[in-house]
């Protein structure tokens, strides 16, 4: 019976690892349940010291579990050996959802604990969302830094920004078109020497809960809530996920047909996909790029504090002429909600 219920909890946990392949818009509830994902993670693992303890060779089926969930853990959880960043041409990416300098809850002055981070990272590329702040003269502070910068306002609200600062003359830059009242993607023409790179600086739909919703998630995980509440709450909350599923699919669509459309180019895609490692919408844009960090990185690389949804959602990608070293989500500097990720590129030789 033990053995059973060990061999449906490896089923599941091999579903949920392919949430990410169902359609958003005919599967909105399947596609976000990658979110269980490390949770049946966990119960295999539970499974496994119980085997190993009482029936040693019944360890065999967590073990095969893993095995076979190898893809996906992979993609959430990556083990990779830390190299060394080779010299020549290679290029410094951070990328950062910086809460409009907000701070709250933790501080006051965020605009300049985030502005000092930025000025000792040396990185040659940032990538900013929520990158909104009209009254304490940002974007000036920001030319002491970095002799090229734009900010794009997004969505109907024009209450959002991503922006760019980098080392390199931005050539134009072009809106991707989808629908989105407060969120948007921009794809900016970089020129390095001869060379044109693409950066697409991506701010995804977010899942738009509120301050009681982010408050009864909370009360779930800790465990203080009825039996017949959490079935309630779980049903409201499972729907508002699906919601915004459903409204980032398209938004991945548009930006991967974005990058079908100019793979001449070498392409680095970043930015707050507002969506869980085994998502729909991390999928669609990695498809054809390499995603850094799963390359690169090492372990969860939770890039979201608040709000009870410990989980990576924020990324860097590159095409694959690019090469990716060392992704790291810097969970020690917490001045915004979320935590920024970076990453050296060794660039393609030069045409």
């Amino acid at each position: 019976m033990v053995a059973g219920a060990n061999i449906a909890t490896v089923a599941v946990m091999l579903v949920l690892g392919n949430a990410d392949r169902f359609d958003p818009v005919s599967h909105s509830v399947l596609s976000c349940l990658g979110l269980a994902f490390p949770v049946f993670l966990l119960i295999n693992l539970a499974f496994l010291f119980f085997w190993l303890i009482f029936k040693f060779r019944y360890a065999l089926i967590p073990v095969a579990g893993y095995v076979l969930a190898y893809g996906p853990v992979s993609v959430y959880m990556p083990l990779n050996i830390p190299s060394e960043v080779p010299d020549g041409d290679v290029v410094k990416v951070l990328s950062y959802n910086v809460q409009s300098y907000d701070g709250s809850p933790r501080y006051d002055n965020s605009f300049d604990m985030i502005y000092e981070y930025i000025k000792r990272s040396d990185a040659d590329i940032v990538c900013l969302q929520e990158d909104i702040d009209t009254w304490r003269g940002t974007f000036a502070k920001y030319r002491q830094v970095y002799e090229y910068m734009d900010t794009t306002h997004v969505g109907y609200t024009a209450l959002n920004g991503v922006g760019i600062y980098t080392r390199y003359p931005i050539i134009r830059k072009e809106r991707i078109e989808y629908d989105s009242r407060g969120n948007g993607s921009v794809a900016y023409y970089l020129q390095r020497g001869s060379d044109t790179l693409i950066v697409i600086n991506n701010h995804f739909e977010s899942n738009h809960l509120s301050l009681a919703e982010r408050g009864m998630y909370k009360t779930m995980l800790k465990g203080e809530m009825g039996r017949d509440t959490v079935r309630e709450e779980s049903k409201k909350l499972l729907n508002k996920l699906s919601d915004a599923v459903c409204l980032r699919a398209p938004q991945a669509d548009a930006v991967h047909a974005y990058i079908v459309d100019h793979v001449q180019y070498p392409i680095i895609v970043c930015g707050d996909f507002n969506d869980n490692p085994i998502s729909y919408t991390r999928r669609t844009v990695a498809d054809g790029l390499t995603d850094c960090f799963v390359a690169t990185g090492r372990g969860l690389g939770i890039s979201y504090n608040l709000k009870g949804f410990f989980v990576r959602i924020d990324n860097i990608m590159c095409s694959n002429d690019l090469t990716p070293y060392n992704c790291t989500v810097d969970s020690k500097f917490d001045a915004s909600d979320h935590y920024p990720i970076y990453c050296w590129i060794k660039m393609p030789p030069k045409r």
